[in-house]
């Protein structure tokens, strides 16, 4: 509690980078409920009324030159940025997280982190010469259920190798397919768009990467295998609504999720709710998750987007054998 204390007393300076975007409220609201101050933002869309809920006295920009410049400004009059969020586009997290070490400021930023492995490497380099950090959120690593998980799979057996069938359908509307969010040069595609703390999550439980099949891959879906050091991983992550099992569509729920190992299933549905603002009090405490811990997982992602799909062969998820 006094740690809280003392995070909540001494108020940091933030700057925002995708103010508009559907992440954004997340960050908005855990820079506020730290306790600390939005500077400044940044978004090409106007549409940010919600920031009115948050911090009314923001500077807000539309374009990138004017943000840079006012950043600028405000840091050689003693005023300089503690640390900029990143809600942007994930083609552009790269470049943003740059922005911000440059301005002698540490970043947080939604996964992915970046789209390629050799991108981290570049960044920890960068971290290295202007001695600031680079965060990465992986709220799953902070959900009480997954934390448990965690805890009984390391009291297991060291040679138990665990049996998973991961299952994630979100569904999203016709205005997805023309957004960047479909263009796989800049989203990175299904399973690094909306899988990606998925994976991390079980590699952070079960261990390194050992083996990556890739069963299905195409805009609104795909499926795979993944071997990893304690566990044997069937995926499924989909964005048609058809794949939401009918009882599910019928409460009027367009997201179904789904963990099971040894074919129990792990329940963590709720508590997503102040992940973000855990994810801030980690940060600010200096515990937060950096550039080596997204390495896996991003890692994962790029050999999954570059993986030739097999098709229905070998060990695939039970619900493929469903899907036309």
């Amino acid at each position: 509690m006094e740690q809280n204390a003392q995070i909540l007393n001494d108020p940091k300076h933030f700057g925002l980078i995708g103010a508009a975007g559907f992440i954004a409220v997340r960050h908005l609201k855990a820079i506020k409920d730290t306790g600390n101050v939005l500077v400044a933002a940044l978004d090409k869309f106007d549409s940010v009324g919600i920031m009115d809920s948050y911090f009314p006295d923001a500077d807000f920009f539309v374009e990138y030159e004017r943000f840079d410049r006012h950043i600028d400004k405000i840091r050689r009059k003693g005023h300089k940025m503690d640390y900029v969020s990143i809600c942007s586009p994930n083609y552009l997290h790269d470049s943003h997280i740059r922005f911000a070490l440059r301005h002698q400021a540490d970043a947080i930023c939604e996964k992915p982190l970046v789209l390629n492995p050799w991108n981290i490497e570049a960044l920890i380099e960068i971290e290295k010469e202007t001695k600031r950090k680079v965060y990465n959120i992986f709220q799953l690593r902070l959900h009480p259920s997954i934390i448990a998980l965690k805890e009984k799979v390391a009291k297991a057996k060291k040679d138990k190798v665990f049996e998973i069938d991961l299952t994630y359908f979100t569904s999203r509307g016709h205005w997805y397919f023309i957004s960047w969010k479909s263009e796989l040069e800049k989203s990175g595609g299904i399973a690094t768009n909306i899988g990606v703390h998925f994976f991390d999550m079980l590699t952070w439980i079960f261990g390194d990467v050992k083996q990556n099949i890739v069963h299905k891959s195409e805009p609104n879906k795909a499926a795979g295998f993944l071997q990893l050091e304690r566990a044997r991983v069937r995926w499924f992550l989909s964005l048609d609504i058809n794949d939401i099992p009918a009882d599910v569509r019928a409460n009027g729920q367009r997201t179904f999720r789904s963990i099971s190992v040894d074919g129990e299933e792990v329940e963590f549905s709720d508590g997503f709710t102040d992940l973000h603002t855990r994810s801030y009090e980690e940060i600010l405490k200096g515990n937060g998750f950096g550039l080596k811990e997204a390495k896996s997982s991003i890692q994962t992602v790029f050999n999954i987007r570059n993986a030739a799909p097999v098709g229905l062969k070998g060990d695939y998820h039970p619900l493929l054998k469903n899907d036309n």
